[in-house]
């Protein structure tokens, strides 16, 4: 069976077509800037060259026929039409309290997904014009709703309510849900095949970008940094990360501006950027080599925010078998491990800093040396098989 996966953005549309019989990826691609005057396609197959197409796309349906229609293409695509895909998996960000797992899309799930809008006004309008374009273009292909908070569901309750009126909670589901589900869920599993047992004591660290840690017994969430939106935990590229509530309202004060405002700057303005002025973790690194005192400010606070959290997880977790390292960060910055791990010693991590210093093409890579009380593991993440293997799983029933 083929699948095509898709991973609608605010202003963005990931996909990919995976060969579930041997779960090969045939291809892959991204519609960038939706909406935009510089909108384009980047379309890349194994093996050959990447084609980028440069064109005004106004909405997520048409990029949506944009992406059937280059993958239909008889020079580029690979697929003669979309009746060779056997399912189409969607990410979509926020099943708030209504599903405990992915689903099969009807009429009600499309329904539901609506309501819950409220809990990601960026994302979930375009994962639902996605879902929606997909039942146009693909009549009775069926189609399954991956939730980025999915793999989150199983933590207590202790764990995912905040401490404020319970009215609230009640009547307004305010409470944390958690998010990269899809990644925490890929690499929990990936690293207990590696340890040979389904009952391990997991903390997975998906950092890039956007950045959350999670803290995983057997298999199951019991507690993750992200909360009510993806604004909470760690420090991002852009992302504040944790802070007092009541900078919000003092913020607003000192630059007469409203809560919205305020809460755009700790979204898009703040974290890497708001400290030294660049969002990539790549430049951050290249600014601290150079000198720049903010930029290795910035690191340091990055790695002592998910010390903390490490820290906070082992208490959670009775214990930790194994540390993960994944997403853009976790899995190519040399720095950004380095800086993580120096401190967290008296735990009983034995860090191969060494055999960290190189990058890795292997899937999986254990960068803690054989002694190591607490096993290390960089692990490549891939969240669109998991999207896939959901497809075929809820389709196949």
């Amino acid at each position: 069976m083929k699948v095509l996966v898709i991973n609608a953005g605010s202003s963005s549309l990931k996909y990919q077509i995976i060969d579930m019989d041997n779960e090969q990826m045939i291809c892959k691609g991204l519609v960038e800037n939706v909406g935009m005057k510089d909108s384009n396609l980047c379309h890349k197959v194994p093996g050959k060259k990447d084609v980028v197409v440069k064109k005004v796309i106004s909405n997520h349906t048409e990029a949506l026929q944009t992406v059937i229609d280059m993958v239909t293409d008889k020079e580029h695509g690979v697929i003669s039409s979309v009746k060779e895909i056997g399912a189409v998996g969607h990410r979509v960000l926020h099943s708030g309290e209504d599903f405990n797992d992915s689903v099969l899309i009807d009429d009600e799930v499309i329904g539901i997904c609506k309501k819950n809008s409220v809990l990601g006004p960026l994302h979930m309008p375009a994962n639902i014009a996605c879902i929606e374009s997909c039942e146009e273009v693909m009549p009775g292909t069926p189609m399954v709703a991956v939730f980025d908070t999915g793999f989150h569901r199983t933590m207590p309750k202790h764990a995912f309510m905040y401490a404020i009126p319970y009215d609230d909670y009640e009547n307004y589901k305010i409470r944390k849900y958690g998010f990269h589900g899809t990644s925490h869920k890929y690499v929990t599993g990936v690293a207990m095949d590696y340890l040979g047992t389904d009952k391990a004591r997991i903390i997975t660290c998906h950092l890039g970008n956007g950045s959350s840690i999670s803290a995983v017994k057997d298999g199951k969430c019991i507690d993750t940094s992200m909360g009510l939106t993806p604004l909470e935990g760690v420090i991002m590229g852009t992302r504040s990360g944790d802070v007092d509530p009541a900078v919000v309202e003092f913020m607003a004060q000192c630059h007469n501006i409203s809560v919205s405002e305020v809460l755009n700057i700790l979204n898009k303005k703040s974290g890497f950027k708001g400290i030294c002025d660049e969002s990539d973790f790549r430049k951050v690194n290249e600014l601290a080599a150079a000198g720049n005192e903010k930029a290795k400010l910035a690191v340091k606070m990055f790695a002592y925010r998910i010390r903390k959290y490490i820290g906070s997880y082992y208490v959670a977790l009775g214990g930790v078998d194994c540390i993960v390292l994944t997403g853009g960060i976790g899995e190519n910055s040399i720095q950004g491990r380095a800086a993580i791990m120096n401190g967290l010693e008296f735990l009983g991590i034995d860090f191969d800093y060494e055999k960290n210093n190189q990058f890795f093409t292997e899937p999986v890579v254990e960068v803690s040396k054989p002694g190591s009380k607490i096993k290390v593991l960089i692990i490549k993440t891939n969240e669109e098989l998991v999207i896939a293997r959901d497809a075929v799983r809820l389709t196949a029933k």
